[in-house]
């Protein structure tokens, strides 16, 4: 009998030691991956302040909350189980669905620049008159929450590159991980963001006349600071939709787009020096939102002007 008993607790320790050793995998996989996502984790945080922007203050946190449900639903409800049943079962099909995100993002990218430069608006905007408020927010919410949707789809399919785990569970817990950590970062940065002129304005306030000073050039650098994350923003669609396709064709056999762009960027590489690796990339970067912006504008006149289609709702 203690025999026996010394026998099953080791076991127990053998099998604690190993779950140990999982859980460790799990983090050091989804730490690496997270590290890899950071360049649209950047896009998301970019993208979502447009969505408040000019709405009364009192509605930016309930709307900022609103969106984050929506994005933990998008990533642990419905992109974690579909990427664990793809990598287990049909891997071969993650590619279709990166493309048709990178599709989703060039037409959106594109058609705000299209707008930008006098094209026709589609959708409500707040330049328009809004007759009912609570409307025009849901379509705001359900837009940036699409929009979130394919940014975490992307999210979710490097960090399943990235991991190098064998067992579906733990790919599963690191997906996890790397959704909970990216959501609560970006729309905690999002938060910050909207609520600076508030800040400025409870600082211009106070007493101290240093404070005062800085509240009151924080409420002055808000507007300019939304105005600039709002450009970043459609770069970012257009720079992430770009690079999606261009990686899609590649894997997919078609290798012209690809191969020419990266030969540009290591050209770049080779003669530039010491700068070589900064600009080879913001080249790769600017060629892909190229890339983007020529396949979105014809998704969205062949949307707009053949089936009349109207445009996202997303501004």
């Amino acid at each position: 009998m203690p025999g026996g008993l010394v026998a099953l607790l080791d076991d127990v320790a053998v099998i604690a030691r190993v779950a140990a050793a999982s859980v460790d995998d799990i983090g050091v996989a989804a730490s690496r991956a997270g590290m890899k996502t950071a360049g649209v984790v950047i896009d998301d945080a970019a993208v979502t302040p447009s969505y408040v922007t000019g709405l009364s203050p009192a509605r930016e946190l309930p709307i900022i909350w609103d969106i984050t449900k929506g994005s933990f639903k998008n990533k642990l409800l419905i992109l974690l189980p579909g990427a664990i049943l793809l990598s287990e079962f049909l891997p071969g099909a993650i590619i279709f669905f990166l493309m048709m995100g990178g599709l989703y993002l060039a037409y959106e990218g594109a058609e705000k620049v299209l707008e930008k430069l006098g094209g026709a608006k589609h959708g409500k905007t707040l330049d328009d008159p809004i007759e009912d408020l609570a409307a025009f927010e849901e379509q705001r919410i359900s837009g940036a929450i699409r929009t979130d949707l394919i940014l975490s789809a992307e999210i979710m399919a490097i960090t399943l590159n990235e991991i190098d785990l064998d067992v579906w569970w733990q790919r599963g817990l690191a997906l996890a991980l790397v959704a909970i950590v990216v959501t609560v970062v970006v729309y905690g940065a999002v938060a910050i963001i909207v609520k600076m002129d508030d800040v400025g304005l409870h600082l211009a306030q106070k007493r101290s006349e240093l404070a005062q000073r800085f509240g009151r050039g924080l409420v002055a650098f808000v507007p300019y600071l939304l105005k600039a994350l709002s450009f970043i923003g459609t770069i970012a669609m257009l720079w992430v939709g770009g690079g999606i396709l261009l990686h899609g064709t590649h894997e997919l056999g078609f290798h012209t787009l690809y191969d020419a762009t990266h030969g540009i960027e290591e050209a770049l590489k080779a003669t530039t020096g010491s700068l070589g690796g900064f600009l080879g990339w913001m080249t790769y970067a600017a060629l892909s939102a190229v890339l983007a912006l020529v396949v979105g504008a014809i998704i969205a006149v062949v949307l707009h002007k053949v089936f009349k289609v109207g445009a996202s709702e997303a501004h």
